[in-house]
């Protein structure tokens, strides 16, 4: 997932797509480039338009044709204009291009880089609404939190990264006021002037496989048996296995001619030494959910700076040490982990822990094209807390 956080993520997908028809790793089974997701349902979330070019099933919004479907099967008028991605959305307040702003299941204060900049800029915002399970650190700056459902609480389905459609069942009601997320979406239009008359998920989905060709044939009697994978076009396709069986989309594929460029910043004398972020086996995305559990805490209770062992003997640091690092954008206090798994002149540092958030050092350089942010590349210092 991480070759796609950086200005050049186009070029290295690319790249990716390049080696694996180059080698015949296309078109057969276990085979394929395959994007990794960060969070379960993320390929849903794009298959069904959340994104700001697409409508469902990857529908172009600036095609005549595809919008005037989409109105006649919603009953409105859609604008045709591309919209923004999540961090222009984040950087848009302060450039005064957004007044107000609807997250969902989203933690934009933990998640997105140059945090700093994300607070001012949430705080710009005349009015902000989170949607979410937990009170999470966005949350705690909206003007208005709408409480959801988990994933227990409901009924609905996920899709993963190998386009498999497959069944959610409520098993324990809703806590508390929460509701189910479909249904404060149609309650929030109904009372907006805009009647969305959905009695059920699966009644949703139904209204997918009409709008959406991939989905075309998926419905809640035929997920039992174990899923479906997209293409699924209609009620007798069996789904589709993998990609590319037999032929390419386009005749006998692509390759991309690609040029090697340095990142958007790159260690030097005021800051010496390479960060990358990510993840740990034992917390998940932000910490909203696995950071209110006893077990995960006594397992990792806090952030840890991984360094290498040359750089620490370098900056006189030892194991366990308390460590200030900064970067151009902001710094954190953290506890060090000496360990061969950072090569020599780079650190790094799990994204998931709010109160010393690696993404307040993070670069919001932007790929061109695909507008994913830089995450796995920053310069930063460090030094023994005082």
């Amino acid at each position: 997932m991480g070759i796609t956080q950086h200005v050049t993520g186009t070029d290295n997908v690319l790249s990716t797509a390049n080696l694996a028809m180059l080698t015949g790793n296309v078109g057969r089974e276990s085979t394929g480039v395959n994007p990794l997701r960060g969070q379960n349902n993320v390929q849903g979330a794009c298959d069904l338009g959340a994104l700001p070019n697409v409508f469902p099933g990857y529908q172009a919004v600036e095609d005549e044709g595809v919008r005037r479907k989409f109105e006649e099967g919603w009953g409105a008028s859609l604008i045709g204009e591309l919209g923004l991605t999540v961090v222009e959305m984040t950087q848009a307040p302060g450039e005064g291009k957004i007044k107000g702003l609807y997250v969902m299941g989203e933690n934009p204060m933990v998640s997105d880089p140059d945090l700093n900049h994300v607070r001012e800029s949430l705080e710009r915002l005349e009015f902000l609404v989170v949607q979410d399970i937990f009170m999470s650190e966005t949350a705690e700056l909206a003007d208005v939190v709408l409480p959801a459902a988990s994933f227990a609480e409901k009924d609905g389905t996920f899709t993963n990264t190998a386009r498999r459609v497959q069944r959610v069942r409520k098993a324990v009601p809703p806590i508390g006021g929460s509701k189910p997320d479909w249904w404060i979406t149609c309650e929030l239009a109904r009372r907006m002037g805009h009647e969305m008359n959905y009695g059920s998920p699966s009644e949703i989905m139904d209204e997918i496989a009409r709008l959406t060709p991939i989905y075309g044939g998926i419905r809640y009697d035929r997920l039992d048996a174990g899923g479906l994978q997209w293409p699924c076009t209609d009620a007798e396709h069996p789904g589709t296995r993998f990609l590319h069986k037999d032929r390419f989309s386009r005749g006998r594929g692509r390759f991309h001619a690609v040029k090697y460029k340095e990142p958007a910043e790159s260690p030097d004398d005021e800051y010496p030494l390479l960060l990358t972020t990510g993840r740990i086996l034992e917390h998940f995305h932000t910490g909203t959910m696995t950071r209110k559990s006893e077990v995960l805490n006594a397992l990792v209770p806090g952030c840890l700076v991984e360094m290498n062992p040359v750089d620490a003997s370098r900056l006189d640091l030892q194991d366990g040490d308390s460590v200030k690092v900064w970067s151009r954008r902001g710094e954190i206090m953290a506890d060090l982990k000496i360990t061969e798994k950072s090569r020599p002149g780079s650190v790094f540092i799990p994204f998931h822990f709010a109160e010393a958030a690696a993404n307040t050092l993070t670069n919001p350089a932007l790929d061109p094209l695909s507008k994913i942010p830089e995450l796995k590349v920053c310069a930063v210092n460090i030094t023994k807390a005082a």
